[in-house]
């Protein structure tokens, strides 16, 4: 565990007005700095035990969020949204807690509500309506099929094949994709860390547990690229660290980090081969 970077991360556990990163009014996604959501994302890459009472009680707070039918509802009176649900469902199977019944639920949702295309979407069009908004998101879709990876539901199956697919296509694509208009820009290219974020990182990430894609020649130029980021002794590079996040040592700017460089070196695993 990466204790003083888990200290920064807990020193803002009240900064949203309540404790665990939450709102008075049980907000659970405001990021003042940082939500309860992103709060637990990050502590799965500090690698914080499941006993801790910091994370025990911000995964709590999710998992009151989950309606009986799996949707989840992290403002007390906000709209619900699969983004949010497949941000939940990846906070809480990250950290351990595949065997509760009601983040079984939420994948259940998310897999009988897709898009047309197979990937998921929100029907909120921030930036108007267009050809390019006929398509899922490719960042909902890449955090729901992460939440499923840590579900074991990425091999020997072929319900998610269709998801899988569409962020391929977008590889080749490029252009903002979505109602909220995912592209792959210069952004997009740099290497992020921790996984909050549509990146080639996270992308690269995810996909590599899926056959599916480990197979495609798209997703092998994805890696090619990643792997072009390593420097002389086979690190990662961190280009773009999120602001809020800046400050911490597993993700400084333009340094070598030993936490994503061992997330790397799991996508080489998956590849099976260095």
């Amino acid at each position: 565990m990466y204790e003083t970077d888990l200290e920064k991360i807990l020193a803002t556990r009240h900064d949203n007005g309540a404790d665990f990163w939450a709102t008075p009014d049980g907000r659970i996604g405001i990021e003042k700095p940082i939500s309860t959501l992103t709060a637990l994302l990050i502590m799965s890459e500090l690698k914080v035990d499941k006993s801790h009472e910091a994370l025990q009680g911000a995964a709590e707070l999710v998992l009151q969020a989950i309606r009986d039918d799996g949707r989840v509802r992290i403002s007390p009176k906000g709209s619900i949204y699969p983004c949010q649900m497949a941000l939940a469902a990846a906070a809480l199977y990250r950290n351990g807690y595949a065997g509760d019944e009601r983040v079984k639920k939420v994948l259940e949702y998310l897999l009988s509500n897709r898009f047309e295309d197979g990937g998921w979407r929100c029907s909120k069009f921030l930036f108007g309506r267009g050809p390019e908004t006929d398509f899922s998101n490719p960042g909902v879709t890449l955090l729901a099929l992460d939440a499923f990876r840590c579900a074991g539901m990425n091999e020997g199956a072929h319900d998610l094949d269709q998801a899988v697919e569409t962020l391929l296509d977008h590889w080749t694509v490029r252009a903002p994709t979505g109602p909220c208009h995912y592209g792959m820009g210069t952004l997009f290219m740099q290497v992020e860390y921790p996984f909050l974020r549509y990146n080639l990182f996270y992308y690269v990430y995810v996909l590599s547990f899926y056959e599916k894609a480990r197979r495609d020649k798209r997703f092998k130029e994805a890696f090619a690229a990643l792997r072009g980021k390593l420097d002389s002794s086979g690190r990662l590079i961190v280009e773009r660290p999120n602001r809020k996040l800046e400050k911490l040592d597993i993700c400084r700017k333009g340094e070598p980090s030993e936490a994503a460089t061992e997330r790397y070196l799991e996508i080489v695993r998956n590849m099976g081969s260095k």
